[in-house]
């Protein structure tokens, strides 16, 4: 992976962020996952901590520079202590509702920039005896593709594992940098990375331009005539696109995987193109339920796109772009929806959006780093939302994934909202099955449940409509061969006490006692 160094600065991508949140609208990703079985909370700080070395960002926080020169850099923490980013919770129910309460409560809590900015809740109380695991990592150490491979890392792709060591890892931190000499240094990767960035950005230009001209796919005038008014139009706001204000709501949906691609394969179509279509319609039911306007209108999602070449999860980090995909919201019938998502995604690769897109959101790297700070909590101000909301597929692996020897059941995903983007959607795929999370604001979007019911319904019509039947569901899983997971490069590590974290009394909870480690949550 890449990361290990004492001091290693963010890209503005990254910083990016840190930059746009603020109280109410944290920015990290995150998963909802159910283990099969009782595992102790002493046990799994013991475990992750043998696995921390493979992740040294785990132990690095963020810290500012000094005037804000420079962009804020990664540092290891000289307090680190595994046992302030691992705590548990017990529920008094158990049901699927309570379980969303509780993570759409931590979920919608700041993280505390003083510490590593990642952590780990264990929840009790789950019926079938099962433990409940809410992970999450801030946006500027990776995006969704990035936290596939963290996942991959923490977690083993077969029930064995070797036994536990009594002592901790032992780890050197490195003495920090004469202050001065830190801000001389800044100052100076400041300037060469503006030079670097305004360089990139006109190699990009030109490889772009290039590409259209002579190697890129010609785009037929009946095309561009059609497509690129709806791509120009302004995004009509959504009942949903208001301020966010919290706190979150949750909600989720899964379908057999085999079940979507026989779909993609029966229309000659991408899995993208099917999931787009299945929110399309979603959000066109939710939409019409609360009285928008259905006819004529445009609903526009941001769908983000990797950039990373041979989809390598190993590198921390974002290393995304955007296409706003503009599909009709009044189309009801779903094969003629699922042909309207498919030719514009094959229009939007045609016309190289993506590689445009993030040529244009690098431009403010090429700022001084003063003004790169202010761009953020301004535009995170800023009234009217550019697209409606966000919708992130991430393929997961397709094999059982392990936590010592427990096996992860689900792999619910969750994206943040912020700004008027109340409500967005996130997909990803895990040992055969497809995981849909919807991420809603409480005040915009109360009944946020009700996309659900929508989904599937419009899962099920889609599927009718291409001949492919969704199958019933199978109480016992086949055997899967486990599979070798990323090899990443490790380091040393040492532990040491600090207070209890502060992410108890943000997410409503007492502070845990060291010893009992228990709370109650309503």
């Amino acid at each position: 992976m890449r990361h290990g160094r004492n001091q290693d600065h963010l890209s503005w991508n990254d910083a990016a962020f840190l930059y746009l949140e603020r109280e109410g609208v944290p920015l990290h990703i995150a998963s909802v996952n159910l283990l099969e079985g009782f595992l102790s909370l002493a046990d799994c700080i013991r475990f992750v901590e043998s696995k921390i070395p493979l992740v040294p960002r785990y132990r690095q926080r963020v810290v500012a520079p000094l005037f804000n020169i420079g962009l804020p850099t990664w540092e290891f923490d000289p307090d680190f202590d595994v046992r302030n980013h691992i705590w548990e919770v017990t529920l008094k129910h158990g049901t699927d509702a309570e379980l969303k309460a509780l993570a759409g409560k931590i979920l919608g809590t700041l993280m505390d920039r003083q510490r590593p900015l990642w952590d780990i809740a264990l929840v009790r109380g789950l019926k079938g005896g099962r433990t409940g695991f809410i992970s999450r990592v801030h946006h500027c150490l990776a995006d969704g593709v990035a936290g596939v491979g963290l996942m991959n890392a923490i977690m083993d792709a077969s029930p064995a594992f070797p036994p536990l060591s009594k002592k901790p890892p032992r780890f050197r931190v490195p003495p920090p940098q004469d202050p001065w000499i830190s801000l001389l240094g800044r100052w100076m990767n400041s300037y060469a990375d503006g030079i670097k960035q305004a360089l990139k950005a006109q190699s990009d230009a030109l490889n772009i331009a290039e590409t259209i001209a002579t190697g890129g796919q010609a785009l037929p005038m009946d095309k561009l005539t059609k497509l690129l008014p709806e791509l120009a139009a302004p995004t009509e706001a959504l009942h949903f696109n208001v301020t966010c204000r919290g706190p979150q709501k949750l909600a989720w949906v899964t379908f057999p995987l085999a079940y979507i691609k026989a779909i993609k394969d029966a229309r000659g179509c991408t899995f993208n193109d099917v999931a787009l279509a299945l929110v399309t319609s979603t959000i066109r039911l939710y939409a019409a339920l609360h009285g928008d306007r259905i006819k004529g209108r445009l609903l526009r999602i941001m769908v983000p796109v990797s950039l990373r070449s041979n989809g390598n999860t190993g590198e921390l980090g974002n290393v995304v772009s955007m296409i706003p995909v503009t599909i009709p919201l009044d189309i009801r019938n779903p094969r003629t929806l699922l042909a309207a998502v498919h030719e514009r995604m094959e229009f939007l690769k045609s016309a190289h959006v993506a590689e445009l897109v993030s040529l244009a959101g690098g431009l403010p790297g090429i700022l001084p780093p003063r003004l790169q700070a202010l761009i953020g909590p301004l535009a995170s101000q800023l009234q009217g939302a550019p697209f409606n909301l966000v919708c992130t597929n991430v393929p997961g692996p397709q094999f059982p994934l392990y936590l010592m020897g427990h096996r992860m059941l689900t792999w619910y995903p969750y994206v943040p909202i912020g700004g008027e983007t109340a409500v967005n959607c996130a997909i990803v795929s895990y040992d055969g099955t497809v995981y849909f999370g919807f991420t809603g604001d409480a005040h915009a979007a109360p009944d946020l449940a009700r996309l659900e019911k929508f989904l599937k319904s419009s899962a099920k019509e889609l599927g009718e409509a291409a001949g492919v039947h969704l199958p019933p569901k199978q109480h016992v899983r086949p055997q899967v061969k486990t599979a070798a997971l990323p090899v990443v490069v490790p380091i040393e590590t040492r532990r040491k006490r600090t207070p209890a974290p502060a992410i108890h009394s943000a997410a409503g909870l007492s502070p845990k006692p060291r010893r009992t480690m228990k709370h109650k949550v309503a």
